[in-house]
């Protein structure tokens, strides 16, 4: 595949997947599907934001999960109700962590450093380099 955003929609498509079962799975510590969730954020971003360089991407991806996190502060009735949606569950969260933050972190980071060892490690990161250069 030639075009890099279907490489990473597809690859956002099996995270999701990975999501939900360990959601839905007792087996799967609830921190893993946070550290899930920030890898989905970084694919995500790096889907939208393709020419830009991966460390941009994490830090973009790190300030939207800890944005996300920071928000499950705020209360009132209606945020309250949207949270209660399966979407608004997942999307948004139920509650404040400082764990989560860990795991957003933890996610971006491995989200990153893999991006960082697949594209040196392919023609891509040649053709992308090329491409930024001029």
């Amino acid at each position: 595949m030639k075009n890099p955003r279907i490489r990473y929609s597809i690859l956002l498509i099996l995270v999701i997947f990975l999501g939900i079962i360990s959601r839905k799975t007792n087996y799967v510590p609830l921190s893993f599907g946070d550290f899930l969730y920030a890898v989905m954020i970084y694919i995500l971003t790096r889907t939208f934001l393709i020419k830009h360089k991966p460390i941009q991407i994490a830090i973009i991806s790190l300030v939207i999960c800890y944005n996300v996190e920071f928000f499950q502060l705020y209360q009132t009735d209606w945020i309250i109700a949207v949270r209660k949606t399966l979407l608004g569950k997942y999307v948004l969260g139920q509650g404040f962590l400082w764990t989560d933050l860990a795991a957003y972190t933890f996610g971006v980071a491995f989200a990153f450093i893999s991006e960082k060892i697949i594209l040196k490690n392919s023609k891509y990161e040649t053709r992308f380099r090329i491409k930024q250069q001029k």
